[in-house]
C-alpha cells in the first residue's frame, strides 16, 4: 500500500492542488481522506478521484477511534490524507496533521511556497522539522517556482541542509486555479481537473515518492473501540442534496449499518418524506445562498410532507437543516416547523470546535444567527463547561431538534437514542 499525508505551511499553501493531483492520477485505486471537520474537501475528493473521502478527526473520536476508521476504510492500493491549515496547526485541539500522521505512522509530504524566496524555505523547513522531533515530514515538494534555476537552487540548500528529506520535484507558478465561492471550494469548477494534475504533477517525480510512501496493508480491525448499539427497527430518512450535502461518509454508512432501512431524500428533486418514515435526518449545507435557496423554494411536495412528519415523528437537523426547520433566514421563506428566525451576518458567528452542555464534541462554521434566540437551549462553548452562545432549538413537543453542532454518529450512541 501507499500512505500519504499532504500538508503544508498554512491554508492556501497547496495542499490541495496537490491533493488533487495525487488523487486524479491514482483514481483507479486511491482511497481520499480528509484531516479534521472540513466538509467540503471530502466532496471535492469524491468528485476526482470517484471514492467517498472519509474524515479523520481526533478531537471529535479518540485515537483508537481515528485508527480503526482509517484501518476500516483503507481498502485501497493507495490512501492520500489531505491535511488542515498548517502541518502543526490544530494540535492544541489534538487534531493535526502532524498528530494524525503520526497516529497512523503514516509519511507526511510537505507542500512549501517558494514565492519570492530561496534560502529562506531552508530555514522555514528547519523549524517545522525541530518543533517537534516525532513529527512524520519526510519529504517535500516546492510549490511557485518560477524556472528550473529557481528550483535546483532551492533544492540544493535543502539538501544540503537537510541530509533525510526528500525533494521530490516542484510545481511552477500562476497554473490553472480552482475558483473558491461561500465556504469553500467551487464544485461545479471541475472541468480543469485533467489539466491542472498534469501540470502539478509535471516535475514531480512519483517513482521516488512511491519508494519511501509504501508500507504494508494495516493489521485487522479486530477490536471495534465504540460502544455497540442493537440495530435499529426503524426506517430513516436521510434529506442530502446539493444544498444539503453536509454529510460525513461515515455517519451515512454507519447509519445504514444500524437502521434496518434508510432512504436518500432529495428535496431539490422535490422528493416526499416516506409515511413509512420513523425518523428524519436533515443534513448541513447551504439554503442561505441565492442559489440554493432557489433549488428548494418551490419543493413543496418535499416541504409540507416534513411538515407532516414533524407533527408526530423525530426530526434531527445540522446548521442549514436547523435553518430549514425555521420560519425564515432574512427574506427567504422556510418551513416554519420551529418558532425561530435567522439572519445573515457579515462575518462567521462561529468557527472551530465546540462542546455542547452535554460536552459532546462536534464543529460548527456558519454565517448565520438566530434573530431571538430565547427559545433556544443547548449552548455551544470552546471549552467543556464553557460559557456559549445557543445553539440547539426544539419544538414543545421535543420530537423536533435542530442544532449548529455537527458530529459523527458512531461515537455518539446516546445522541441517537435520544435524538433518532
Amino acid at each position: 500500500m501507499l500512505n500519504l499525508c499532504i500538508s503544508g505551511t498554512s491554508s492556501n499553501s497547496g495542499k490541495t492542488i496537490l491533493t488533487t493531483a495525487l488523487l486524479y492520477h491514482f483514481k483507479r485505486s486511491v482511497r481520499p481522506y480528509k484531516i479534521g471537520p472540513d466538509y467540503i474537501d471530502p466532496q471535492f475528493h469524491k468528485q476526482v478521484c470517484g471514492t467517498d473521502s472519509v474524515n479523520l478527526d481526533s478531537f471529535i473520536m479518540n485515537e483508537p477511534q481515528v485508527k480503526w476508521l482509517y484501518n476500516h476504510y483503507s481498502t485501497k492500493k493507495v490512501s492520500i490524507l489531505e491535511g488542515v491549515m498548517g502541518f502543526y496547526d490544530g494540535d492544541d485541539k489534538d487534531c493535526s496533521a502532524y498528530s494524525v500522521s503520526k497516529l497512523l505512522d503514516i509519511p507526511t509530504v510537505l507542500i512549501l511556497d517558494c514565492k519570492g524566496s530561496y534560502i529562506t524555505i531552508s530555514a522555514v523547513l528547519k523549524g517545522l522539522l525541530t518543533y517537534k522531533s516525532d513529527n512524520t515530514i519526510k519529504a517535500v515538494v516546492l510549490n511557485h517556482v518560477s524556472s528550473n534555476m529557481h528550483f535546483a537552487l532551492i533544492k540544493n540548500i535543502i539538501e544540503k541542509d537537510h541530509k533525510n528529506i526528500v525533494v521530490l520535484g516542484w510545481i511552477r507558478k500562476e497554473l490553472t486555479s480552482l475558483s473558491n465561492i461561500h465556504l469553500g471550494l467551487d464544485l461545479d469548477d471541475l472541468s480543469k481537473i485533467e489539466t491542472i494534475s498534469k501540470d502539478v504533477l509535471e516535475n514531480i517525480d512519483l517513482s521516488l515518492l512511491e519508494s519511501f510512501s509504501t508500507r504494508e496493508q494495516s493489521s485487522k480491525n479486530d477490536n471495534y473501540p465504540f460502544d455497540k448499539i442493537e440495530k435499529q427497527n426503524k426506517h430513516l430518512a436521510v434529506v442530502t442534496d446539493e444544498n444539503f450535502s453536509f454529510l460525513y461518509h461515515d455517519n451515512l454508512v454507519f447509519l445504514k449499518e444500524i437502521f434496518e432501512k434508510v432512504s436518500i431524500i432529495n428535496p431539490t428533486l422535490d422528493e416526499m418524506i416516506p409515511d413509512s418514515c420513523d425518523v428524519v435526518y436533515i443534513c448541513g449545507g447551504y439554503v442561505e445562498t441565492e442559489k440554493s435557496y432557489k433549488n428548494i423554494k418551490n419543493s413543496h411536495y418535499f416541504k409540507n410532507s416534513l411538515i407532516t412528519h414533524a407533527k408526530t415523528k423525530k426530526v434531527y437537523a445540522e446548521c442549514a437543516g436547523l435553518i430549514y426547520l425555521g420560519k425564515n433566514i432574512d427574506e427567504k421563506e422556510m418551513s416554519g416547523i420551529l418558532d425561530v428566525s435567522f439572519t445573515m451576518t457579515p462575518r462567521f458567528t462561529r468557527l472551530g470546535y465546540y462542546y455542547n452542555e452535554n460536552n459532546q464534541k462536534g464543529h460548527s462554521f456558519h454565517y448565520s444567527k438566530a434573530v431571538d434566540d430565547t427559545n433556544g437551549f443547548d449552548t455551544l462553548s470552546k471549552k467543556p463547561n464553557g460559557i456559549g452562545k445557543v445553539g440547539s432549538w426544539q419544538n414543545e413537543n421535543k420530537n423536533v431538534f435542530g442544532t449548529y453542532l455537527h458530529t459523527m454518529f458512531r461515537n455518539n450512541i446516546k445522541l441517537l437514542k435520544d435524538k433518532f
